[in-house]
């Protein structure tokens, strides 16, 4: 016997641990950041209607989850009635799957939505895709990761498989500088006017905004690209300075503005798997712990105005960047997807010595 229902949040957090069980490599999101996630006080949405979700208990176990939602500021600049589906785990198990999936299409249809895509996570510039290879490759913290059913399962249900995306992992103890920016250039750039300014827990909030305008600009013709507000960004990042390693992001400015920015964290997976991703009186002994001894890093963000694009100025971020994560004892460095049409970030990426981590694609249905 099956039980599908919706905004029962237990069962929806609960709902990937039963399915996967304790030996495969998921990782969710901290249990409270994912109930803020899909509360009304994300900005995301403009009220309680655009957002909601589904679980399914067999035999009483929560077994599978879903989010239907709607990203109303990528509908208004792309033109299109697209409802987005995200957080799609579910067990090997068709009929579980197709309530879930389903519900969500029932959901997005009396939106009067066109179309359904997913994962968005809960958008595009969040995790984003299925995971369609690289099942047996641990996941950093902002990659989604997701068993080999998953494509099947939606493949059955009628959803088609496209845009595909690419995450990156870079071993910096066996492969630690690929991209040198030789001493003369990077004097030759500050000199100029380049800088860096510091990123601090005192400076994090000028920080994250010094990228958000960057991410505006730099990432305006990409597709799928929707400008962040403000409220948005500081919503997603609201931790941000409690985890992060002031030593390991950068931020460049010229004369004074921002220029561009790559924005780093601990890969905090290590820590969310041992305690289970909830708050628990023994986090502060977990957590000193895991401090003294991670060793893999997060690109979340990577970007330059462009105006100084072509100017060097990523070479010497990431330059910087690596000679610090080594230096502080990092061996590995993640990064988020990468779609395959954005020709000249993989081959910036490769050339940085990185390697494909997963492959992910986003998958859809028409709605008739």
């Amino acid at each position: 016997m099956i039980e599908l229902l919706e905004r029962d949040f237990a069962s929806f957090f609960a709902a990937p641990f039963h399915a996967y069980g304790a030996d495969t490599l998921y990782v969710s999101p901290m249990k409270a950041d994912l109930k803020r996630f899909l509360s009304i006080k994300n900005p995301l949405f403009s009220d309680a209607s655009d957002i909601t979700y589904f679980s399914v208990k067999r035999q009483g176990k929560p077994v599978g989850r879903i989010t239907a939602h709607l990203h109303r500021g990528s509908n208004d600049l792309h033109h299109e009635a697209r409802g987005c589906f995200g957080f799609f785990d579910c067990a090997n198990d068709p009929e579980v799957a197709a309530q879930l999936l389903q519900a969500a299409e029932s959901w997005a249809r009396a939106k009067g939505m066109t179309r359904l895509t997913g994962n968005f996570n809960l958008t595009a510039m969040q995790q984003a895709g299925i995971m369609t290879d690289g099942f047996d490759r641990a996941p950093f913290t902002d990659q989604i990761w997701g068993p080999g059913h998953l494509p099947g399962l939606l493949e059955e249900n009628g959803y088609k498989a496209h845009f595909p995306m690419t995450t990156f992992e870079r071993r910096l103890d066996t492969n630690p500088a690929p991209q040198v920016l030789p001493d003369e250039q990077r004097a030759q750039l500050l000199e100029q006017g380049f800088s860096f300014a510091p990123v601090t827990r005192a400076t994090i909030a000028e920080r994250l905004e010094d990228a958000r305008a960057i991410l505006n600009c730099s990432f305006k013709d990409n597709p799928m690209f929707v400008p962040v507000t403000a409220e948005e960004f500081h919503f997603q990042a609201k931790d941000m300075k409690w985890i992060m390693d002031p030593r390991i992001s950068k931020v460049v400015h010229y004369r004074g503005q921002p220029a561009g920015a790559v924005i780093a964290i601990p890969d905090l997976n290590p820590l969310l798997r041992r305690i289970g991703s909830r708050l628990r009186l023994s986090l502060p002994y977990h957590y000193l712990k895991y401090k003294a001894r991670r060793d893999r890093a997060v690109v979340i963000f990577q970007g330059v105005m462009p105006e100084f694009q072509g100017r060097s100025v990523n070479p010497l971020m990431l330059s910087e960047m690596t000679r610090d994560m080594m230096a502080a004892g990092y061996k590995t460095v993640g990064g988020t997807w990468i779609a395959e049409e954005n020709a000249a970030s993989l081959r910036q990426t490769e050339k940085a010595g990185a390697v494909p981590l997963h492959r992910l694609h986003l998958f859809s249905k028409e709605l008739t």
